[in-house]
């Protein structure tokens, strides 16, 4: 199928043609970032008048760049929710549309599994290896060995969810955040250090000189038995460690640089120690997915691969694989598809028709709030 995927769930507009759920024809992405960067987050009113100017110009670029007419689509893919409502109004408003004046398919998707479908991605040059530990890119293809069972870290600004996945749209939920997300702990640490919104991104630069072990953060839920993640005691400690210190002008910087890093490395530890969990309950999985914006953090995928390389290079840490049995970890072969893009919706879409039928296709509602069980079956 060749779907045309919109996504507006917030400040970014986005429109993408893709086929079969894997080859990415076109991305476009009109972003508003910098429009925020003083107000420290998104405006939902002006994000959205912002949406409605941009949708069509989105749109026809988007077209372009495919070399494609609407007569070429299959079906248009939306995301229905959570998000802001008015954003989500700009989407799912023009693709009702287009689907009434088209004569297409409408599929309604569940951000988050968006997010879940973006590691299918291909690159532009398909001949191209994927980066992470298994080389090679994981396919909905009936001829290829399935990955699942999979196990996904979704992490972005909005959301930090654990999902043991045995389909691309089956399975469950193993655990989610108690109270901010992971993206959000990004952002308000930034925010305590002084450094640019948004904070994932300005926090992994001030750390790149800084010591990762230079200041020592609580391990969240450390003794709790759920798979459930936390972060406010996180962001709780960072401010009195900011209160405790007395910088001079001649080592604030240096401090800076190492209590950012420092504070980066607890989160991604308190993000792997789940992971981690996760593995030794579930030793059938195949694999492990890591999507979201929180996804393209470098420290964390480095992290990540350390310790998936010393848990599987020890039987004993996993008794029920085999020795030096690798677990593949892969995650979105580019940056923009971590972050909200049209593209994972598209390749959602596509999932949602291979795996419900004509059920993909039923009437929804745009909705802010759609729970977080409504992502997977």
């Amino acid at each position: 199928m060749l779907i045309l995927g919109i996504e507006t769930s917030c400040d970014e507009t986005a429109a993408a043609i893709v086929r079969d759920g894997t080859h990415v024809l076109s991305s476009v992405i009109s972003s508003q970032r910098a429009r925020f960067e003083n107000t420290g987050g998104v405006i939902p009113e002006d994000a959205a008048r912002q949406q409605v100017l941009c949708m069509l110009p989105v749109l026809n670029a988007c077209l372009a760049e495919a070399k494609t007419t609407p007569e070429d689509i299959d079906a248009i893919a939306v995301t229905k929710g959570p998000g802001l409502l008015g954003s989500l109004l700009v989407g799912t408003t023009t693709s009702r549309t287009l689907a009434t004046l088209w004569k297409k398919p409408l599929i309604g998707v569940h951000h988050t599994l968006g997010h879940l479908s973006s590691t299918w991605l291909a690159q532009d040059d398909v001949s191209q290896p994927r980066r992470g530990i298994a080389r090679n890119a994981p396919t909905s293809g009936s001829d290829v060995a399935s990955p699942f069972p999979i196990l996904t870290l979704s992490a972005s600004g909005g959301h930090t969810d654990l999902w043991l996945r045995t389909s691309h749209t089956k399975g469950r939920l193993l655990g989610s955040t108690r109270d901010d997300a992971a993206g959000e702990a990004f952002d308000k640490g930034a925010a305590q250090l002084g450094l640019p919104y948004p904070g994932g991104p300005s926090i992994a630069k001030a750390a790149e000189t800084g010591d990762p072990h230079a200041y020592e953060f609580p391990r969240p839920l450390h003794d709790d038995p759920s798979l459930d993640f936390s972060f406010s005691g996180l962001k709780t400690s960072l401010r009195y460690l900011l209160r405790d210190q007395q910088f001079s002008i001649f080592n604030f910087q240096f401090s800076i640089s190492n209590i950012a890093a420092s504070y980066q490395h607890a989160l991604c530890a308190h993000l792997i120690d789940r992971i981690t969990r996760a593995l030794h309950r579930h030793p059938e999985i195949k694999e492990i997915h890591l999507v979201g914006g929180v996804s393209a953090n470098i420290s964390l995928r480095e992290m990540l691969q350390k310790s998936i390389h010393e848990q599987t290079s020890k039987p004993a840490n996993l008794p029920v694989r085999q020795a030096g049995q690798q677990t593949a970890l892969r995650w979105p072969s580019k940056l923009i598809y971590c972050t909200d893009n049209a593209a994972m919706i598209a390749a959602a879409g596509e999932f949602l028709v291979q795996e419900h039928g004509g059920k993909a296709y039923e009437q929804f509602e745009t909705t802010a709030s759609l729970p977080l069980a409504m992502a997977v079956s």
